[in-house]
């Protein structure tokens, strides 16, 4: 099993996934657009709103994302119902990771060593979006 996180956005998708690209690497794919859906009767500011876009991450992983379309399903809430946990292999990845995210955003618990023997740290972004940043400790 493989497990994505699908992040939504109010408009920003496409600046927010272009965002996380140069921060963790990856590509990222075409957004598709919601203007394009066949048969689509949307109002005009709203066809260019990303239906749906993809992060493909080193070493197999993936992030999601789409915009919401107002009026439409659930009420957009930015940033409060998920945190993105993203797991280094090294303390200096762990550290460029962190430091990207947090470029714009605010730091709610700053890097450091945790009781539970990891580097852990945890950020809102720019895009209100929530990440902890956990680095396992090595063999003792």
């Amino acid at each position: 099993m493989t497990l994505h996180c699908y992040l939504n956005f109010d408009g920003t998708a496409e600046a927010a996934m272009r965002f996380y690209a140069l921060a963790l690497g990856g590509t990222l794919t075409e957004p598709h657009r919601f203007g394009a859906m066949p048969g689509a009767k949307l109002p005009e500011e709203l066809k260019n709103r990303v239906m749906h876009v993809r992060l493909d991450l080193p070493d197999g992983q993936a992030l999601l994302a789409s915009d919401t379309l107002p009026g439409r399903g659930p009420a957009h809430v930015m940033g409060t119902n998920f945190s993105v946990s993203v797991h280094p292999s090294s303390r200096d990845e762990a550290d460029r990771v962190f430091n990207a995210l947090a470029e714009g955003g605010s730091v709610t618990v700053p890097l450091a060593d945790q009781f539970w023997g990891a580097y852990f740290g945890a950020l809102t972004d720019r895009f209100g979006v929530q990440w902890m940043v956990n680095q396992p400790a090595g063999p003792a």
